[in-house]
C-alpha cells in the first residue's frame, strides 16, 4: 500500500478527525476556479509582473462572481511563475504547482484541519516565494504526514514554538498582504508530503513538469483534506 493509498484509508476511516482550514460554508459558499495555465490569455506577463495589477485581476474575478474564496492548483502546470526568478533555470524551469491555493483577503484566519504539532516555520522572504510559512506534523496511525501553509502573515509566526501541540480547528494564523507573503495577492498556499526530506520551514511548492511522477508520490492531493467540491467553470 502506497503512502497516498494509506492516507486515504485513515481518513475513510476517521472522517470525524478532519476539520476545516479556512471558514468555507458548503451551505452559502461556492468557489471561483482559478486557471493559471497557458489557456489563460487575459494574464500576460505585464500583469503578472505587476503585484497590484495582478491582485486587481483577482480582485475583480472573485468580486464578479461573488466568491469569498478561489481555488485552483494542484498539479497545474502554470504559466504565472515567469515572473520571479525564483522558479527559472537553464535546465528546466519549475513551472509545475504542488498544492491548491485558497485565495481570498488578506487576513482571512486559516485553520489546522488535524490534530498535530508544529514541525518548522520560517520566513521565506524572496520575491515569488511563500513569505511566513509554518508546516504541520500529523501521526496517522503511524503514517506521517506535513502540511504546509504558505504566503501568511508575519504575525501568524509570532510566539511558535517546535513541537508545539496544535489542535483540530485551532487558528494558526491568517493570509498576509502583498508586502510580506512574497509579493503576491492574498492566498494560502496548502501543500501535503509524506517526506520533509530534511528540511525545515520550507519545502518546493513548485516543480519541474518532467518530474510530475515524483512529486505525485510524495505530494498527495490537498483536497484529501480540504474536501472542498469540485469547482465548475
Amino acid at each position: 500500500m502506497t503512502p497516498t493509498d494509506q492516507l486515504i484509508a485513515y481518513l475513510s476511516a476517521h472522517p470525524d478527525a478532519i476539520g476545516k482550514v479556512v471558514d468555507f460554508d458548503t451551505g452559502t459558499d461556492s468557489l471561483y476556479p482559478f486557471d493559471f495555465t497557458a489557456a489563460n490569455t487575459e494574464l500576460d506577463i505585464e500583469v503578472l509582473i505587476d503585484t497590484d495589477q495582478f491582485c486587481k485581476w483577482i480582485d475583480a474575478r472573485l468580486a464578479a462572481s461573488g466568491c469569498r474564496y478561489g481555488i485552483g492548483g494542484y498539479m497545474e502546470h502554470r504559466t504565472l511563475y515567469a515572473r520571479s526568478p525564483l522558479f527559472n533555470s537553464k535546465h528546466e524551469p519549475r513551472r509545475l504547482h504542488l498544492g491548491i491555493d485558497i485565495w481570498a483577503a488578506a487576513g482571512t484566519p486559516v485553520y489546522a484541519p488535524l490534530d498535530g504539532t508544529i514541525h518548522s516555520f520560517s520566513d521565506n522572504n524572496n520575491f515569488g516565494d511563500y513569505g511566513p510559512t509554518i508546516i504541520l506534523e500529523y501521526d496517522l496511525d503511524g503514517l506521517k504526514l506535513y502540511n504546509l501553509f504558505g504566503h501568511l502573515s508575519r504575525a501568524s509566526l509570532e510566539g511558535l514554538s517546535v513541537g508545539q501541540s496544535i489542535s483540530k480547528n485551532q487558528k494558526i494564523g491568517e493570509l498576509g498582504t502583498t508586502d510580506v507573503n512574497g509579493n503576491w495577492p492574498p492566498h494560502l498556499h496548502f501543500q501535503l508530503m509524506f517526506d520533509m526530506e530534511d528540511k525545515t520551514g520550507d519545502y518546493p511548492g513548485v516543480g519541474r513538469f518532467s518530474e510530475m511522477g515524483k512529486w505525485r508520490k510524495n505530494v498527495p492531493d490537498p483536497n484529501l483534506i480540504l474536501r472542498f467540491p469540485v469547482p465548475h467553470s
